[in-house]
């Protein structure tokens, strides 16, 4: 079952932001919303915050943000140096920012996280990167932990039949060809996720349909903080070096965090096999000193 129904509307008087389906949230036991401190969990999780709120189911929602380690996610500016402190002001990283959310929204906070080595020792070990293909780094790194939370969220509810479970992302169609296809229609059911027994889980994409305008439009309008980086200038908020990035955000997060790139570059060489087929995290840093106009300390 579901309904339209628009949650708010752009302050400049532009279109108003709502899902293109709206689930009925009190069929769910369970709602789980994946926060990784950019801005389009910003708007996902506003919006399922703000349906639970009006549909009475506030105390089901649990806000899932997924640690990948320090050298990978983005952190507050204070972490980052003084430099970027100057001209940012003290910001929250993307874990700090998740969790404001969630007090925000007075919703349970979750943290997930692969056990053992980050993803650049992972990266060590198997002796190659990730890549477009293969991308072992989302389906160890954040689906698994996410699934074990789910096994978690169920086994405490102590049902004596299958759980339905709202797994909610901030997956867009305008992002990318790939995401269009990956999120064809806005409610699914997630076979992997899901067993005959245990849990019946279903994915909604509540910005499905929003364009990037849309999106900056509702974090102005709601007044939240949004992460320092995309004052910086980057365009996505995933791994600070991500496989899928930009060439231009590969450069600027180089300028950003050089040591991090360091550390890249570091494996890189030390395994045989570059950061991507067609750019090496060599390069990255070559081209990153020239463009944004630093050089690596001596």
């Amino acid at each position: 079952m579901s309904c339209q129904l628009p949650l708010f509307s752009d302050a400049a008087g532009g279109r108003t932001s709502a899902p293109a389906v709206v689930p009925d949230l009190t069929e769910y036991d369970e709602i789980v919303a994946n926060d990784s401190g950019g801005k389009d969990s910003a708007c996902s999780t506003q919006q399922v915050c703000e349906l639970a709120a009006e549909q009475g189911v506030l105390d089901r929602v649990t806000i899932q943000y997924n640690d990948l380690g320090e050298r990978m996610v983005w952190p507050g500016t204070v972490a980052l140096g003084q430099h970027l402190v100057d001209r940012f002001g003290v910001r929250r990283g993307s874990k700090e920012l998740a969790q404001m959310r969630a007090a925000h929204y007075g919703v349970r906070f979750r943290v997930t996280r692969r056990e053992g080595p980050d993803l650049l020792d992972d990266v060590a070990r198997r002796k190659k990167f990730p890549d477009a293909k293969r991308r072992w780094c989302t389906s160890d790194f954040k689906r698994a932990p996410g699934l074990k939370l789910l096994t978690e969220l169920v086994s405490a509810l102590g049902l004596t039949r299958p759980a339905k479970i709202l797994y909610v992302f901030g997956f867009r169609a305008q992002e990318s060809a790939g995401r269009r296809k990956k999120v064809a229609v806005p409610l699914v059911r997630n076979a992997t996720a899901s067993n005959q027994t245990r849990r019946h889980v279903w994915d909604w994409y509540p910005i499905h349909d929003w364009s990037e305008t849309d999106v900056w439009a509702a974090i102005r309008a709601s007044g939240l903080e949004y992460h320092w980086a995309y004052d910086a200038g980057m365009t996505r908020l995933s791994c600070s070096f991500c496989i899928l990035a930009s060439k231009a955000d590969l450069l600027l997060a180089a300028f950003l965090r050089p040591d991090v790139a360091l550390e890249y570059l570091r494996v890189e060489r030390e395994i045989g096999h570059t950061f991507r087929q067609d750019l090496s995290m060599a390069d990255i840093l070559a081209e990153s000193q020239i463009k944004h106009g630093w050089e690596l300390a001596a």
